[in-house]
């Protein structure tokens, strides 16, 4: 009998960023944001990474339609460039505060969607965009919602 991780073809999603800054951005996520380190290397020519552990991830693919209407939503304004990083937290208020406090530059409050999170949106070190959420309702209580669903 197969686990379920035997059926899918992707273990893990890597986002690799390159940081100017390398020492702010690791402890403004590792230390701020509150990622674990999974692993860090150095090498030549003061070659470092540190792998940060963010949990599940996911890859969420939108038309430009719909990046429209989040940025509208969550921004009341187009902001967002290609890539945004999106994280799930506990406390939206309370983590965009702290973000803010260690250097991140507050962009929009967190403001309640109609997909029922509480989103903020922040420019933060290594020139990501990014938001942070809270689900206020469950997966099961969403799915219940108009135009929520899948594609399959």
């Amino acid at each position: 009998m197969s686990t379920p991780d035997e059926d899918r073809p992707v273990r893990q999603l890597r986002l690799v960023v390159e940081a100017e800054d390398y020492e702010a951005a690791v402890a403004f996520y590792r230390d701020v944001l509150g990622l674990p380190e999974q692993a860090a290397f150095s090498g030549d020519d003061g070659a470092r990474v540190a792998i940060l552990d963010a949990g599940r991830a996911t890859l969420e693919i939108a038309n430009p339609a719909q990046k429209k209407m989040i940025d509208d939503v969550e921004v009341g304004r187009q902001v967002a460039p290609k890539i945004r990083v999106a994280f799930e937290v506990d406390d939206a208020r309370g983590t965009t505060e702290r973000l803010v406090s260690a250097g991140a530059s507050e962009v929009a409050p967190p403001t309640v969607t109609p997909w029922e999170s509480l989103n903020s949106r922040l420019d933060a070190p290594a020139d990501l965009h990014i938001t942070v959420f809270q689900e206020l309702r469950t997966l099961e209580e969403r799915e219940a919602l108009d135009g929520f669903g899948t594609d399959a």
